[in-house]
């Protein structure tokens, strides 16, 4: 499989660093490249390389990369927590955009936090090379996902909830109750991986989404998209399925605020391109093939 790996600088301010990427097939084939933005955020982009089914289907190019601070780009573990916005990886897309020469024609892909980022740029910045926009299991809101989270907990027995509470309110969420609480083993290599990069380097991490799992403490707590998403101008393709965050209720915005809006639903939860693989980039297949 043809694949290019490399760096691009992004400045921001007096300083210059370096956006690691990987683009699977060739930007000079004439077909419209899909650019993919990972979530969390603070994972490395390894959990989303399943996409590079995307070229092996259909042959569209498609470019992987770690946001800044993350993986293979540059970390910055001393920048304060303000440091961290959805504006600065708005301003790094549109560089990587066009180093990698794009930037005039290009569809979107986010996944999760990728998923917010995407149609917050998409909303603010209307990219006009852009022709279209898929938003992956991801929330309008903060609020909405930390409700569609504690609304999982309450299905809990009391005790159970009590316990994983209490370890957030006291910060103790590194501790093995916790943890065996909140995860489900085993996981697939691709997500242990990316998962192991917010260990190594939390960051980011923790300055956008904090340290727990059912409600956000980072700056991300107050953001939400719904306020813009009609200006969303191109056509978007919203995923989500019935066992996450992302449930029906929480991604209600996307489908009634964007205009040329598709949904699909998949059968089961967050990372479809694990669970639902063939029916998932079939979706995607046809969504981006139809121009």
């Amino acid at each position: 499989m043809n694949s290019t790996t490399g760096t691009v600088d992004f400045k921001v301010g007096d300083e210059t660093y370096q956006t690691w990427y990987n683009v699977v097939g060739d930007l000079k084939s004439g077909k419209r490249p899909l650019i993919t933005l990972h979530g969390a955020p603070g994972m490395s982009h390894i959990y989303m390389i399943s996409h590079t089914e995307i070229y092996s289907l259909y042959g569209i190019p498609v470019i992987f990369y770690d946001q800044l601070g993350i993986g293979k780009s540059t970390h910055l573990r001393d920048k304060p927590a303000e440091f961290w916005t959805p504006e600065l990886f708005m301003d790094e897309l549109d560089n990587l955009l066009l180093q990698l020469g794009v930037e005039s024609d290009f569809d979107l892909l986010g996944h999760s936090w990728g998923g917010m980022l995407a149609a917050d740029y998409v909303a603010q910045r209307q990219p006009p090379g852009l022709h279209r926009l898929v938003i992956s299991s991801s929330p309008p809101s903060e609020k909405l996902w930390d409700e569609s989270m504690l609304g999982y907990l309450e299905a809990f027995p009391a005790e159970f909830k009590e316990m994983v509470l209490k370890h957030e309110r006291e910060g103790t969420v590194s501790s093995a109750e916790y943890q065996a609480a909140i995860q489900t083993m085993p996981w697939p290599e691709e997500l242990v991986a990316s998962f192991a990069s917010v260990e190594e380097d939390p960051t980011v991490s923790n300055a956008m989404s904090g340290t727990t799992q059912f409600h956000s403490t980072g700056s991300l707590r107050t953001w939400s998209v719904i306020d813009r998403l009609h200006r969303i101008p191109c056509p978007t393709l919203v995923t989500n399925g019935p066992e996450e965050g992302a449930q029906d209720y929480v991604i209600a915005p996307f489908i009634e605020k964007i205009p040329k809006v598709k949904w699909v639903r998949f059968a089961k939860s967050h990372i479809a391109f694990f669970e639902d693989r063939d029916y998932y980039f079939k979706a995607i297949g046809d969504f981006l093939r139809v121009d």
